[in-house]
């Protein structure tokens, strides 16, 4: 296969800043210049995904961040996922009719998380003052910027839905009736106004901490959340399949939720040692995928053959269906971590890894917790299979409505470093509230309505998310920074581009360059949860001898065209100080910018 990269690695010393947006990337890189560190960089870049790539992100979504502090030496998460509002029980969905938390929708969402997330970030570890990092904001929703062609392609398919169901969104994106053109200005005045009063209100403090402390009020507890519980109220709205919502949300819930710092969940691989957020998120499989992989060599194995693609594919089913089972929110449920990522438990499901691609949906069994393991088969035999899995919809062969994710890294001078993975309150998720100018996030849609699940709902509950930012040290050294939008594939897609660059030597943007695969065997985390026994999705870059050889392993093998999985971001620095960045070229709009 012929190695080549589609763009420079980007390579400085002052710092690097790469994301899915180019404009983002370039505010976090002014930040920089500012006179900001990393946490700036990424507070600002951040609130700017939330206006350039409003289909795949919101100020009321979801934020799970790793910081690397190079002041304190230490790795956090930041926990912005939000839980479940207090009256999000099984029982009131039940009596609604419900026999899922619907996709989309005012009865689909959980408390917002992102906001306070990123305003914990600011206050804790940056040094910019509020206005600094959140006028790019302003100025983008304002003055406008240049329509992605994937944001005018999802406006334009739901303009009927919208005029007819959700006429406050209907009059927000499509204004008179038009959808905006890929390349045209798009503004959003009513998210400006809102962040600019949040700013004034915050200013009449003097210190940064008092002023970063009421920009957290205004939206939990101050007007934001008065308007919103007041417009909530007022509403009762269809979902996409018809169902008439009300929400569950009010003000109480915005009142109490607080953003957490937290430790990572740690996995190794050779010398390096990987972070990821907790069980709350899907992240541990990564790490359970490098331990199934530890006793198989694979620095012999060519890392675009079919035998690379199979061993990675059956580590990474093992893992995830290990995920359905035993990931879940920790503060509600039991998670045998310390067993599911031990030599003991990996050496054994190891063996189940053959020279022929596995069909069967085989969890392991953790001592304890074999009730668990039965309830929760039993709950995905009776799900419907009438639906396919749900994949990334930004990615150019799949024709889907349905939000997503977006993605930053950032390494500074001083060694301080950020990945994140802001996703939801997307456009399409649920009404525009129209004085606001953003919508409720859909993660609720992750809980079982069934009792005595790991991910069965309950009030206060945080669904266990696929968002899923990256961390990597290597000889005990900060190192990397990286992740992906995508769902499921998050960590499917990390794993094959860390193994890209620690197995094989890849540098940064020639890993991100490298053709992708990804498993869709196991159950996916979005109703109607559904799997493709034995399926795999391959980048036909890899070629016709490779997918020959995986069909002859028995995998259903299922083709993608050159540069059309993934959407993956990376920043590193090297023992030198060296710094380097990459973004994927895969829809030409992730860009790294540094010097």
């Amino acid at each position: 296969m012929t190695s080549f990269t589609t763009r420079p690695e980007i390579l400085g010393t002052f710092g690097v800043v790469t994301s899915t947006h180019w404009i983002a990337s370039s505010v976090g890189m002014a930040m920089l210049e500012r006179g900001g560190n990393a946490f700036d960089a990424a507070v600002a870049a951040g609130l700017v995904l939330q206006v350039v790539e409003p289909h795949l992100n919101g100020p009321a979504g979801d934020l799970p961040a790793i910081l690397w502090s190079a002041q304190a030496q230490r790795a956090d998460v930041i926990c912005a996922q939000g839980p479940a509002p207090a009256g999000a029980t099984i029982a009131h969905y039940r009596a609604q009719g419900l026999r899922h938390v619907p996709g989309d929708g005012l009865m689909a969402t959980v408390i917002p998380g992102a906001w306070d997330g990123w305003m914990l970030m600011l206050r804790d570890y940056g040094r910019l003052p509020l206005r600094d990092v959140l006028e790019p904001a302003i100025h983008y929703c304002s003055a406008g910027h240049p329509c992605l062609p994937r944001v005018a392609d999802t406006l334009a398919g739901l303009a009927d839905f919208f005029r007819d169901n959700w006429p406050s969104s209907y009059d927000a994106w499509l204004p008179g009736g038009k959808a905006p053109v890929a390349g045209q200005l798009l503004r959003n005045p009513a998210l400006a106004r809102t962040y600019t009063r949040i700013l004034s209100e915050a200013e009449s403090f003097k210190s940064r901490d008092a002023q970063i402390e009421a920009a957290r009020d205004a939206l939990y507890r101050g007007f934001v959340a008065e308007e919103m519980d007041t417009w909530l109220a007022r509403q009762e709205l269809p979902d996409s399949e018809g169902n008439m919502q009300r929400s569950v949300l009010n003000a109480a819930d915005m009142a109490g939720y607080r953003a957490q710092i937290e430790a990572p969940v740690w996995g190794s691989h050779r010398d390096w040692d990987i972070a990821k957020c907790g069980p709350w998120t899907q992240g541990p499989v990564l790490l359970q995928s490098l331990a199934l992989l530890r006793g198989m060599d694979l620095h012999a194995l060519d890392p675009h053959g079919a035998e690379f693609i199979h061993l990675v594919t059956e580590a990474m089913k093992l893992a995830y269906t290990d995920r359905e089972v035993y990931l879940a929110d920790p503060n509600f449920t039991d998670v045998p971590l310390q067993d599911l990522l031990s030599e003991e438990y990996n050496t054994a499901r190891r063996a189940l890894i053959g020279t022929q691609a596995s069909l069967d949906l085989n969890p392991g069994t953790v001592s304890g917790f074999e009730g668990q393991r039965s309830a929760m088969l039993a709950a995905l035999e009776r799900l419907s299979s009438t639906d396919g899995a749900v994949y990334e919809p930004t990615m150019a062969h799949l024709a889907r409505k349905r939000g997503d994710t977006v993605h930053l890294d950032v390494i500074d001078a001083e060694g301080n470093m950020v990945a994140a993975t802001p996703s939801g309150g997307w456009l399409q998720s649920a009404p525009t509230i129209p004085s606001l100018g953003f919508c409720l996030n859909s993660r609720a849609q992750m809980f079982w309505l069934e009792e005595g699940l790991p991910g069965s709902l309950a009030p206060g509950k945080r669904p266990r998310t696929t968002l899923s930012p990256s961390f990597a040290m290597q000889n005990g050294q900060p190192r990397m920074v990286f992740g992906t939008p995508g769902g499921d594939q998050q960590d499917q897609w990390q794993l094959i581009f860390f193994l890209y660059h620690a197995e094989f030597g890849m540098g940064v943007q020639k890993a991100l360059d490298a053709p992708l695969f990804h498993s869709t065997h196991f159950p996916a985390s979005f109703y109607p949860r559904s799997r493709s026994p034995g399926q795999i999705m391959v980048e036909d870059t890899f070629g016709p001898q490779v997918i020959a050889d995986l069909r002859a392993r028995d995998h259903d093998v299922q083709t993608a065209p050159p540069m059309s999985i993934g959407r993956l971001t990376a920043a590193a620095k090297d023992a030198d100080g060296l710094l380097r960045a990459g973004a994927s070229p895969r829809l030409m709009q992730a860009y790294a910018v540094g010097r």
